[in-house]
C-alpha cells in the first residue's frame, strides 16, 4: 500500500513539474511577444513624429527650392505610402523610402546657404535630426527584442510550445538595399 501511494505521489509531482514548466514557458513567450509589440509601437510613434514634422520642413524649404520638385514629390509619395502601410513589412519599406527622400532633401538644404540661415528651417532640421536619432534608437531596441523573441521560439523546448500555440518569427527592421550609399546631389 505504501509503495503504491509513493508511486502516485511521485507521478503527480512529475506531472505538476511538467505542467508548471509548460505554463511558465508559454507565459514567457507571451511576454516576449508583447515586448516585440510594445517596441514596434515605440518605433511607430517615432515614425509618426517624423511623418508629422515633414510637411512643416517641406513648406519651409519649398519656396526657396522650387527647382527641387523631384525631391518634394519623392517625399510626398513616401508619406502617402507610409500612411497606407498596413503590415510591419510595408511600414518598414515605406519608412526606408521616406528616409532616403529626406536624406536627399537634407543634402540639398546643406548646399543652400540662404536656407541654412533661415531660423525656421534650422529649427525644423534640428527637430528632424533629433527624430531620426530617436527612430534609430527605437529600431535598435526593436531589433533586440525581436532577436530575444525569435531566439526563444526557436530554442528547445519552447520551440515545441511556440509551434503548438502559433508563435511565429518576427521580422527585423533592416535597411534597404543601397542605404549605405550617401545620396549624391548634382546641380549641373
Amino acid at each position: 500500500m505504501k509503495k503504491g501511494l509513493i508511486a502516485v505521489i511521485v507521478i503527480l509531482v512529475i506531472i505538476g513539474v511538467i505542467v508548471a514548466t509548460v505554463f511558465g514557458s508559454y507565459n514567457s513567450l507571451v511576454a516576449l511577444d508583447e515586448g516585440v509589440n510594445t517596441q514596434w509601437a515605440n518605433v511607430e510613434s517615432k515614425l509618426q513624429r517624423r511623418f508629422d514634422l515633414i510637411p512643416n520642413l517641406v513648406e519651409s524649404v519649398k519656396g526657396a527650392m522650387a527647382q527641387e520638385q523631384e525631391i518634394f514629390t519623392a517625399i510626398a509619395d513616401a508619406r502617402a505610402k507610409m500612411a497606407g502601410a498596413q503590415s510591419t513589412t510595408e511600414k518598414v519599406e515605406a519608412s526606408n523610402q521616406l528616409e532616403g527622400a529626406l536624406g536627399r532633401l537634407l543634402v540639398v538644404v546643406e548646399n543652400y546657404p540662404v536656407l541654412k540661415s533661415n531660423e525656421n528651417v534650422t529649427a525644423l532640421m534640428d527637430e528632424l535630426a533629433g527624430t531620426e536619432n530617436r527612430i534609430s534608437t527605437e529600431r535598435d531596441r526593436y531589433n533586440e527584442v525581436v532577436r530575444q523573441y525569435n531566439s526563444a521560439i526557436r530554442s528547445f523546448p519552447k520551440n515545441i510550445l511556440a509551434g503548438m500555440f502559433g508563435f511565429e518569427q518576427r521580422p527585423y527592421f533592416e535597411a534597404t538595399e543601397g542605404a549605405e550609399t550617401v545620396p549624391e546631389v548634382n546641380f549641373d
